[in-house]
């Protein structure tokens, strides 16, 4: 197993944010449900598997085999750092939150969880040569 590619865990983090974040805002242009917030939160659930698998797809070009959980926690960390910078400034604290509402939200952490899961599963599952 080699060591995490820090400039490809951080490109591939990106990648997934970026994806992640405009599912979330787009999803209030589409209302198909009564609760706008919670119709973007369940676009970016829904969203984040595409998102992730496509973002592993660019980290593990040339099959590096990574920890799964490692790789996971470190996008997510990247992901984190994303949000505090531009996510809360640009897009919560307009609309009335700030970053401790944010940061608080058990549905943050909750996606937290699912953004780790599910990378250290696809890692495992989808990179050519994981399973031998």
């Amino acid at each position: 197993m080699k060591t995490l590619n820090l400039k490809r865990v951080v490109s591939s983090a990106i990648i997934v944010w970026v994806i992640g974040v405009s599912a979330f805002v787009g999803s209030y242009y589409i209302p198909i449900m009564e609760d706008a917030d919670a119709q973007a939160n369940w676009t970016l659930t829904l969203a984040l598997i595409p998102a992730i698998i496509i973002g592993l797809r660019f980290y593990n070009r040339k099959a590096v085999k990574t920890n799964g959980l490692l790789l996971g926690a470190f996008m997510f960390l990247v992901t984190i750092v994303l949000d505090a910078l531009v996510t809360v400034p640009v897009f919560i604290i307009p609309a009335g939150g700030s970053h401790a509402s944010f940061f608080g939200d058990p549905g943050f952490w909750m996606l937290g969880v699912e953004y780790v899961v599910v990378v250290a599963a696809a890692n495992y599952f989808i990179v050519p040569g994981r399973r031998q």
